[in-house]
């Protein structure tokens, strides 16, 4: 073929150009969330729809990108999208022309690559400022980026052509910006509001959510008054109307709401919030309400859940195990249900029913609910080795969470003061799992429980050599050291390490605190131990604070500590062995 028979002559369309990607991408201006893991059919991509209204808008293409885009176009076809995709781009930019952009752009947003979007579809808000497509897509990715008050003219633009504009999205990360944005952002809807937009529902109601993001109930609720003037019962409004009304305690908080039901009760959403809210002050009222829900979608096992959770509360199990096993039989979360029926057995009294309903919990996030609701159960009845028996069963049937079944176990033991049967078990794993830093640590604190010092060093030397900036070892080690030896210098510096890593840990700050007071300082003690106290107010640490204050002659502060830790936990081991060495009896003092 002669050279230039593609030459001056050559023209690009845009239905030609679109070669039928906008039927296999996304072209409704938002970015896709998903797409299929094996990507699209190239076929699919390539095929043509045939034009219909809209007239073939005819541009001449330089010769230099003729045939870039026909590479990309053969690329899609072998699914090398990033060869597709940056040839696009270049192009875009190249040629200027506002189909190749939104080619561009499409195809971007489908292969999920949000910054090579925005630049094409900035591009083509560049070429075509008035097209919605372009303008939505472009606010939204703004958006995403914090650039609230940069997308707001966007979203202007298609609600000043009568189409809905996605507001809204203003709102992502809105409690991120700076005050001052938020305010300059809030002055800019208020602008477009009083120029032409306030008959806009939308950016009225979002303009009310900024001040409820902001908490400014009072903003809130003049900003609800036109959005209500507007749409009488719109959903949203009449949520955050109702959310407000509860939390000042007004008289018929949820008035508004009940009026929108008695004019529509076909509202199915606008009644499930309803029922939401109803059940912060009026289980009863709630249960109803949900009921007539379930009566409408008996199918819907998260409305039988819902009623399940509503019966328990209210201490009708019959009822709440009823509408468990209506969930069962629809085969819908039934993790979750076997759970509930188990607490429930187990609140009945009927332990080995309980037992039986745990164990039909499956691989999931409620396993180790179940597990240790079971191991609780055999632990109180004398059942250890109907415990051992089941976990190793469990750790057999479930391998992948075998370490982590390990660490359970030996947790119980522990609180359950069977320290001794705890080592034999982690002795067991460790030897399965050498590298487990988790099992290392746990065995460190059953062999400290125990008394075995050098046996918790050693556990905890091995995860520091293997990770030194361990924050969690270095300190166990160094409290360890400083509250069982008197190797406090030792100690102070392993604390010290820790607290560089971890400056505003509590637990550090109280080992900190502690080191300085075992070796006589006083004043910095009292200091990190304060801090350690307001951001951790545990028992322990009121233990250490109060010994400190006492030591230093602040008698008087130390048991004001003493006593508020003693009312919260009042056998509070640690605590109680300190008022003990010290000789000082406050219990008569901490009970109610």
């Amino acid at each position: 073929m002669p050279r230039n028979a593609v030459g001056a002559t050559t023209r690009i369309s845009a239905a030609a150009l679109a070669l039928g990607l906008l039927a296999g991408c996304a072209s409704s201006g938002q970015v896709v969330e998903t797409a299929d893991d094996t990507g699209p059919d190239p076929a699919e991509i390539a095929a043509t729809d045939e034009p219909t209204e809209a007239p073939v808008i005819e541009r001449p293409i330089p010769d230099a990108s003729v045939y870039p885009l026909l590479l990309a176009e053969f690329a899609l076809r072998r699914r090398d999208f990033d060869t597709a995709l940056n040839t696009y781009l270049e192009q875009a930019e190249i040629l200027r022309d506002p189909a190749v952009s939104a080619h561009a752009t499409h195809l971007a947003q489908f292969l999920q690559r949000e910054r090579e979007a925005f630049r094409a579809v900035r591009l083509w808000v560049e070429l075509e400022p008035d097209n919605l497509e372009a303008n939505a897509t472009l606010a939204t990715l703004l958006a995403r980026q914090g650039r609230n008050r940069e997308a707001l003219p966007h979203l202007a633009v298609v609600a000043r052509a009568g189409e809905k504009a996605k507001f809204p999205v203003l709102l992502n990360r809105f409690k991120a910006l700076r005050p001052a944005d938020q305010l300059g952002l809030e002055a800019d809807a208020q602008a477009l509001i009083d120029d032409d937009l306030g008959g806009d529902v939308s950016l009225r109601l979002t303009y009310a959510l900024m001040a409820e993001e902001r908490g400014d109930a009072a903003a809130v609720r003049s900003r609800l008054v036109p959005v209500f003037a507007l749409e009488p019962y719109q959903q949203q409004a009449l949520v955050l109307e109702a959310k407000l009304n509860l939390a000042a305690g007004t008289d018929e908080p949820l008035a508004r709401m009940e009026e929108a039901l008695k004019k529509d009760p076909s509202r199915t959403d606008l009644r499930l919030q309803y029922a939401r809210l109803l059940a912060s002050q009026d289980m009863p009222a709630a249960r109803k309400q949900f009921e007539i829900l379930s009566a409408e979608a008996p199918h819907n096992a998260d409305l039988l859940f819902s009623l399940a959770l509503i019966n328990n509360e209210l201490e009708d199990s019959e009822a709440a195990k009823t509408y468990l096993n209506q969930v069962l039989a629809l085969g819908k979360r039934n993790d979750e249900a076997y759970l509930f029926l188990g607490q429930i057995a187990r609140n009945d009294g009927e332990f080995d029913e309980a037992i039986q309903l745990f164990q039909q919990v499956g691989d999931g996030t409620d396993l180790m609910k179940a597990t240790i609701s079971i191991a609780q159960i055999q632990i109180a009845e004398g059942r250890e080795q109907e415990l051992a028996d089941y976990m190793n069963r469990l750790r057999e049937s479930y391998p992948h969470r075998k370490e982590q079944l390990y660490a359970l176990e030996a947790n119980i033991y522990s609180e359950t003061d069977r320290d001794a049967r705890g080592l034999e078990l982690l002795d067991r794993a460790i030897a399965e799992f050498p590298e487990s830093d988790n099992l290392r640590y746990a065995r460190s604190v059953a062999h400290e429980r125990a008394g075995n010092i050098s046996g918790a060093e050693t556990d905890l030397r091995a995860i520091i050599e293997r990770d030194p900036d361990n924050s969690t070892a270095l300190n166990a080690l160094g409290y360890t050291l400083a509250n069982r030896t008197e190797r406090y210098d030792e100690a102070r510096v392993l604390i010290e390490k820790a607290l560089a890593l971890s400056p505003n840990e509590p637990a550090i700050l109280d080992s900190m605190g502690w080191v300085l007071y075992r070796q006589g300082d006083l004043e910095n003690a009292a200091h990190y131990l304060t801090r350690a106290y307001a951001s951790f107010p545990d028992p322990e640490v009121a233990a250490h604070l109060g010994e400190v204050l006492w030591a230093s002659g602040n008698t008087s502060g130390a048991m004001t500590i003493w006593r508020g830790a003693l009312q919260k936990d009042p056998q509070h081991a640690v605590l109680n062995d300190t008022l003990t060495r010290l000789g000082i009896s406050l219990q008569a003092d901490a009970e109610p």
